[in-house]
């Protein structure tokens, strides 16, 4: 299961389920979760946790030093879970000790070739990262979220649940829950319509979040304005409950409106 050629540190904790190709470097603190493949020419580094059943392809990079100047040797940590698939030349970094000490990627996401994920983010479940898709550091990208190829997110922000990031949409602000936004910088076009339906949603609840749409964007109201209708629709539509939480409290860089 691991090739004679594979360079395996003393102290890396390895599942004896593990499947590990030839030319691939396993560094110090390393720990792999059964069931997972790893293929040939992959640097993973540490401190890294992988879970169980992910599939690392060739040329990945994992757990290697954060790309920030103030970065003085600390140690940080990256987390992955289970049933990710990571695909050729994609590159995540651990965290920082200013951002949390620690980069996670949750369970069952792809991550397409040249994806990008820096220092601190915190990147959820069920989402997908078309090739060349990149994180700056620090930004949290929420369960089943869909960022298309080329498209780029600014340090700090979030980028909410079911969204989906257009063709190289340069997210330069927060992306609420639901909605499709695209262009540089990024801006709404509506929601998600056929990603949530997919999702199992119903065309009850989709008419809900079109109306909630209406409220933020549409209606010329202010921010406390919307909040507050979103608020009076919650009795009935729990699925405005996301919606109305990432406007309440958004990063510091503001929401895009």
């Amino acid at each position: 299961m691991i090739h004679p050629s594979a360079i395996i540190h003393e102290t890396a904790k390895v599942d004896s389920s593990v499947s590990i190709g030839p030319w691939t470097y396993i560094g110090a603190g390393v720990e792999i979760g059964a069931g997972t493949v790893i293929g040939p020419h992959v640097c993973i580094e540490g401190p890294t946790t992988l879970g169980k059943d992910n599939h690392i392809h060739p040329y990945a990079s994992i757990g290697g030093d954060p790309q920030d100047k103030k970065y003085a040797g600390g140690k940080t940590h990256l987390e992955i879970g289970d049933g990710n698939s990571i695909r050729e030349f994609v590159t995540i970094n651990r965290g920082t000790e200013e951002g949390g000490y620690v980069t996670r990627l949750g369970n069952h996401n792809l991550l397409m070739a040249y994806v990008h994920i820096a220092h601190d983010c915190i990147v959820g479940n069920h989402i997908i990262f078309a090739n060349n898709a990149s994180l700056a550091g620090h930004v949290t990208v929420q369960d089943y979220a869909i960022l298309s190829g080329f498209s780029a997110a600014h340090q700090f922000v979030t980028i909410g649940a079911y969204s989906f990031v257009g063709h190289a949409g340069m997210v330069t602000q927060d992306v609420l829950p639901y909605l499709l936004v695209s262009g540089d910088p990024a801006e709404p076009f509506g929601i998600n319509s056929l990603g949530i339906k997919r999702r199992g949603f119903s065309d009850n609840q989709i008419s809900a979040i079109k109306a909630a749409y209406k409220i933020i964007f549409r209606q010329g109201l202010k921010a406390t304005e919307a909040i507050q209708k979103l608020k009076d629709m919650l009795n009935t539509h729990s699925e405005i409950r996301i919606l109305l939480e990432a406007l309440e409290n958004p990063s510091r860089r503001g929401v895009a409106r």
